[in-house]
């Protein structure tokens, strides 16, 4: 690949624009999410926590392990994270019936109440996002599917 070619250097450019565009997007999002959830007094990292929690699978357990992997943290990080949850009144840890070394993470009823909150907040807010964020990505995809030196 050459970014000589102008045609090369053109889809490119044009990959680049919808990689831009999407992140846009996102962050435009992930910044309203901060701001309402620092407006309900909770830090946007416990919003994600409660997030993790209430929409954990059936079959799944809100372990430090699992929520570690979900969040995308260090295992250390997600307890000092479950601490200052727990501090404020939002999660509760019980010990695992099935073994009495690891912690269960569960939200608590103002936990719950809080999320509620913030969830339909977010709702309402993205609803006039998704067709910028849906066009974002379909523009993404096709930057992705017609790798350079082919017609987008």
């Amino acid at each position: 690949m050459s970014l000589d070619d102008p045609i090369e250097a053109n889809a490119t450019q044009t990959k680049l624009r919808s990689l831009a565009e999407f992140r846009f997007q996102m962050r435009k999002f992930l910044s309203f999410s901060e701001i309402a959830s620092e407006r309900c007094g909770v830090p946007a990292q416990q919003y994600q926590l409660m997030q993790v929690i209430a929409a954990i699978p059936e079959s799944q357990q809100a372990s430090i392990t699992y929520l570690a992997e979900r969040m995308i943290l260090r295992h250390n990080s997600t307890v000092e994270l479950v601490d200052r949850a727990e501090r404020a009144g939002l999660v509760h840890r019980e010990s695992d019936p099935r073994d009495m070394r690891r912690s269960l993470v569960k939200l608590t009823p103002l936990g719950q109440e809080i999320l509620n909150r913030l969830v339909a907040e977010h709702l309402a807010e993205i609803a006039p996002l998704c067709e910028h964020l849906i066009h974002a990505l379909r523009e993404l995809q096709g930057a992705v599917e017609h790798p350079a030196g082919q017609e987008i």
